[in-house]
């Protein structure tokens, strides 16, 4: 086993373990590389001069909700969407309008997403949205039928970029971000019309 003694040796560990995993790394699992126990100034060191390592490169290290990992950066994904076979799917205008009232306005029930949409809302949209790990649900109110409540899940921001709900753009930008988490699609996704000042239009996945 190779031995540690310099910050640039537990710097490669943490590159090593960062590149090979398939998602975000928790810290909790990044502390259980090494012997050594480090503060939480050591930590972030460490971290930031890798990050600063990597500025300048196609890929970048980002700290998401759920851990640290390696990413392409944002203005390079269109190109590597050419080595793939497989389309991306592409959501439909009232999927993206669902997730934006969601995101924004959690938690809420499907009466709610209803209300500022001013359409019924398919139970298909729901599960769209749940398949794709994006929601998920976090209690029921306490109304009659006791309906339940819809939040985003760390998996949301990650696919996002995101580490917290505080980081989320303002309202108006949400399409942008939408459109960047899924570069390949070429599809708009506009806001809800109960912000846009639209008329609502009927649902479809």
């Amino acid at each position: 086993m190779v031995q540690l003694y310099k910050p640039e040796d537990f710097k490669i560990v943490l590159e090593a373990a960062l590149l090979a995993a398939p998602e975000a790394v928790p810290m909790s699992d990044l502390k259980r590389l090494f012997d050594q126990e480090f503060d939480d100034d050591t930590w972030r060191t460490l971290l930031d001069d890798l990050r600063r390592d990597w500025s300048g490169r196609g890929v970048e290290l980002v700290q998401l909700a759920t851990g640290w990992r390696f990413q392409t950066k944002p203005e390079y994904q269109a190109f590597l969407e050419r080595l793939k076979n497989d389309k991306p799917p592409k959501y439909s205008r009232a999927v993206m309008e669902t997730l934006a009232i969601i995101a924004y306005r959690q938690p809420v029930t499907r009466g709610d997403i209803e209300d500022t949409r001013g359409v019924a809302v398919s139970p298909n949209i729901l599960k769209t949205l749940e398949s794709r790990g994006w929601i998920d649900t976090v209690g029921h109110r306490d109304a009659p039928g006791r309906p339940a409540l819809y939040a985003t899940t760390r998996k949301f921001l990650d696919d996002l970029s995101l580490r917290s709900l505080s980081e989320l753009p303002p309202l108006t930008e949400i399409e942008k971000v939408m459109d960047l988490a899924d570069a390949a699609s070429q599809e708009t996704y506009p806001l809800p019309p109960a912000e846009q000042g639209q008329a609502p239009e009927s649902d479809g996945v």
